[in-house]
């Protein structure tokens, strides 16, 4: 093998493709879709729980108004939260750049009321669960979520 051939074969060898990154955000992105999947089945329920049963004189399992106040505040959240970590797959891309990205789901969550620094542990968790076994993809992945959650 020439010096060259070995130095080009090295050069190789530093990190994920671009097919590898492209995969790798596509991986992140359907993470993201999962989990804000079970944001909004959190939101649903805890909505359905704080509902008041017609009929029921007790007033349901939450009653006592501040209950009632607490699920449906946190229902909220997390519905919010859903609709932010689906607004984040749109924006989550192969070639795209982290800071860009980052600036994007930054303005949509500040349109939303909420600090651009709590999508940070979805968006990390959702890197740590692609539905992939494509080792150079979940690495490309994790590098995504780590460049874009330093940049919120």
């Amino acid at each position: 093998m020439e010096p060259e051939d070995v130095a080009e074969f090295a050069a190789g060898m530093g990190g994920p493709g671009p097919e590898d990154v492209a995969n790798g955000a596509a991986a992140l992105a359907a993470a993201l879709v999962r989990e804000a999947g079970a944001l909004a089945t959190a939101a649903a329920a805890l909505r359905n729980a704080a509902a008041v049963t017609p009929g029921d004189p007790s007033g349901g399992p939450l009653s006592d108004i501040r209950r009632q106040r607490g699920a449906m505040a946190a229902s909220g959240e997390a519905a919010i939260k859903a609709a932010l970590l689906l607004e984040a797959a749109e924006v989550i891309g192969p070639g795209g750049e982290p800071a860009v990205m980052a600036e994007r789901i930054a303005a949509a969550a500040k349109r939303a009321g909420v600090s651009p620094a709590a999508l940070v542990p979805a968006l990390r968790a959702a890197a740590l669960m692609p539905a992939t076994d494509d080792g150079a993809a979940r690495i490309a992945a994790a590098t995504i979520a780590e460049a874009v959650g330093r940049s919120l």
